[in-house]
């Protein structure tokens, strides 16, 4: 588990189509009672969490224009965006995130293709 003591979150700048998740803390009971183990979450298959930061996406490559010299050329990058938004309730994998503490709180970064699935309140708001 990476640890990093800087304070400001909006420091955080997420490469590609990475995500950060802010994990929800998981039951510590069943449906029917049963108080489960400490370490059983952790194996858990499947977690949910809140969508913290979003990547830019994946990059388009960039078309080269040699033929026409007089066009602008420029060496922006573009992204094709990601579907998840800052405060969207994500399912994700377990086995394909990145556990790191940041300011004492701990976080996840997935990629794109671990999650499963979107949950989207509009009037929610973090």
């Amino acid at each position: 588990m990476l640890r990093i003591s800087e304070k400001d979150l909006n420091k955080i700048i997420l490469v590609g189509d990475r995500i950060l998740i802010k994990p929800t803390k998981p039951s510590a009971r069943t449906e029917s009672g049963l108080y489960l183990p400490q370490g059983l979450h952790k194996t858990e298959e499947l977690r949910t969490g809140y969508i913290i930061k979003v990547g830019p996406g994946y990059p388009i490559p960039m078309l080269q224009d040699d033929d026409e010299p007089w066009k602008d050329k420029r060496d922006s990058v573009k992204y094709v965006p990601l579907q998840p938004r800052s405060g969207d309730l994500a399912v994700y994998q377990q086995n394909s995130v990145f556990d790191i503490v940041f300011n004492g709180e701990e976080y996840v970064i997935c990629s794109h293709r671990a999650i499963l699935m979107l949950v989207r309140d509009e009037d929610l708001t973090l």
